[in-house]
């Protein structure tokens, strides 16, 4: 039996984080009750990449130093170089929390005139001898350079994906030191940021600098699998496994080995050269819906031509299909699995009043997503913000389909917001455009393992909309086995599985197409003020004028009645704004904190699952 991960990385943490005396909460309006049990000792001690675990792993979670320092008058750009490293530090923060929230116990801004400097100290576990070690950033906002015992590891821009750097070579006995320098220019720049602002207001929310997801070391072999990828094929009745792997320079010839049960016991089932994609039969296979949402657990094991076990890897993978189709009616719908399936859920925003960006807990994390399913939501649209590896996991088991935005970028002095129609797409710089792509890849590429993503939503509305078509076919191209939304609201140009409209409060649809899904991918925004459960007392966003629960449950449902009428004309979709409060909107199904649920789940699940019953209409 393998050892817990989990229980493996408290055995390392042991010793690694400051003293909780150096560390409160930063006060704000509100604290979620996971923001509450939140320690130096426990912040964010789950294993974070489900998706690929070894045993051996090590959290840098914990009390960091930091130093905000102001930059040379006239420096702008990423810093080019080294820099000097602060002579006196600010106090401790708490990592993964960005600096700016409370949780991180700093709660200060940081402009682009300015760098976030950040401090630890780490020693790394005897038994870890003869491995290579990996340094793992999950997520830095946004430009991030790193040294190690004063080496420079190198450099990263972007803000929402992991990197990462083998520091075997610059690791010294006993203590080490690690410094971590950033800069973010937040909406003084065009990179991809979602909705972050320095000054935040209506739907724009407080700017995220620095570190905000998950820092960890991992034991890693010199020959070792960097990544897998599986594609099922329903008709087919097989998965086929695409490892990535890295080689040592000596290697003798490796084989991939893939071992798991598909119904007939633990066996081998698929093994080939390194290079090759590894094709298993799955008979009989039991296909994941929302409403069996089953995964198969497997490990895949890199094999040295003597039959060692040179590294091993847990996974798992499910058999699901997505695909845009016509029903018996003639419209197009999506499918899943070859069926017709209306999808309905919230675009899920994922900011937190304590943690921001950062969730104050795993627990936390899911608590959202079991709310949806308790809803009776078979989906949500993951708002311009890509969430740790740990919530799409969950979404896995839980059977939430997910449709995942790229964060949007643009500088609105610029004219980079595209205001209608007929406007043509936003002039980006070539560095701009360069880095856009860069990060959507990234994100395309980690996530395409998950199999409740079944949409790339690349461009929200007309924010940074930029060589619309060709940016969407690259991504199609880059994943042909998930749908691609184009773009989500207001300035279509005629290319994506689905035309997506944005009508508020609504509900709308374009004319059904020949060819194309029509969906609502954004709708609803009804607005309910709960008194003690609000971040701001004014400037509130939404849409209605309820003031009662029970007036909000009556507008709610009007607005799901008119949703069936719709899916009876061809609407294949729809996602009501939205899962939680956020800052000055309070247009959520949940308060902000999480505390107040607005609608009654039972009654509102009924209402939900109406959407999902045959509907009956004219053929087009």
């Amino acid at each position: 039996m393998r050892r817990s991960p989990l229980a493996l990385a408290f055995v390392i943490l042991a010793g690694l984080t400051g003293r909780a005396a150096d560390w409160q909460p930063v006060p704000r309006p509100l604290i979620t009750q996971w923001g509450r049990e939140v320690t130096p000792d426990n912040a964010w001690r789950d294993y974070p990449r489900p998706q690929l675990v070894r045993e051996a792993w090590a959290s840098l979670n914990g009390l960091w130093d930091y130093s905000i320092v102001d930059r040379a008058a006239g420096e702008s750009g990423p810093p080019a170089g080294d820099t000097p490293v602060p002579t006196a530090w600010d106090g401790k923060i708490l990592v993964p929390f960005c600096v700016e929230s409370s949780l991180s116990g700093v709660g200060r801004a940081v402009t682009k005139n300015q760098l976030l400097w950040y401090r630890r100290s780490l020693t790394v576990p005897e038994a870890w001898r003869g491995k290579r070690v990996m340094l793992r950033f999950d997520a830095v906002d946004w430009h991030a350079t790193a040294w190690l015992n004063g080496r420079r590891l190198g450099d990263h821009a972007g803000g929402s994906d992991p990197f990462a750097f083998d520091v075997t070579d610059h690791l010294r006995p006993g203590e080490n030191e690690l410094l971590l320098r950033v800069w973010d220019p937040t909406d003084a720049g065009a990179q991809p940021r979602g909705k972050q602002q320095l000054k935040p207001a209506k739907i724009w929310y407080t700017a995220v600098t620095g570190i905000w997801q998950s820092v960890w070391l991992e034991p890693v072999p010199e020959s070792r699998i960097e990544g897998v990828y599986p594609v099922a094929d329903i008709g087919r009745g097989e998965v086929t496994f695409a490892a990535e792997v890295a080689a040592a320079a000596a290697a003798a010839p490796l084989t991939v080995r893939i071992v798991g049960d598909v119904g007939a016991g633990r066996a081998t089932l698929a093994s080939g050269p390194v290079a090759a994609p590894l094709r298993c039969a799955v008979p009989t296979p039991r296909l994941w819906t929302p409403d069996d949402p089953h995964l198969y657990p497997v490990d895949v094991e890199l094999v040295a031509a003597d039959g060692t076990v040179v590294d091993r890897v847990g996974t798992y993978f499910a058999m699901r299909s997505i695909a845009v189709g016509r029903d018996e009616r003639g419209f197009q719908r999506l499918l899943l699995n070859g069926r017709p399936l209306f999808q309905f859920g919230p675009l899920d925003q994922g900011w937190w009043p304590d943690g921001l960006l950062t969730p104050p807990s795993d627990a936390a994390l899911k608590y959202d997503l079991e709310v949806l399913k308790r809803l009776g939501c078979n989906m949500l649209r993951k708002h311009i913000k890509v969430e740790p590896a740990r919530y799409y996991h969950h979404c896995d088991r839980l059977g939430l389909l997910v449709w995942q935005d790229q964060p949007s970028g643009a500088q609105l002095g610029r004219g980079q917001f595209v205001k209608t129609e007929s406007s043509p797409d936003a002039t980006f710089t070539p560095e701009e455009r360069a880095q856009f792509r860069t990060e959507l890849g990234r994100m395309v590429d980690r996530l395409r393992f998950f199999p409740s993503i079944v949409v790339w939503v690349p461009f929200n509305e007309g924010w940074g909309q930029h060589d619309t078509n060709d940016i969407l076919r690259w991504v199609k191209e880059r994943d042909p086995t998930r749908l691609v939304d184009g773009p989500s609201g207001w300035h279509d140009r005629g290319y994506g599985d689905m035309r997506d409209k944005h009508d508020y409060p609504g509900p709308a649809m374009y004319p059904v197409m020949p060819d194309r899904a029509s969906v609502l991918g954004e709708y609803g925004g009804l607005k309910l003020a709960v008194p003690g459960h609000m971040w701001t007392d004014a400037d509130h966003w939404g849409f209605g004028e309820a003031t009662t629960t029970a007036e909000f449950r009556t507008a709610y449902r009007d607005l799901l009645r008119q949703v069936r009428g719709l899916i009876a004309e061809g609407l294949a979709a729809a996602i009501y704004t939205q899962t939680t409060d956020v800052e000055a909107e309070i247009n959520g199904f949940l308060t902000y904190d999480r505390a107040v649920l607005k609608l009654d789940p039972e009654e509102t699940a009924a209402w939900h699952r109406e959407l999902y019953e045959p509907a009956t209409a004219a053929k087009p």
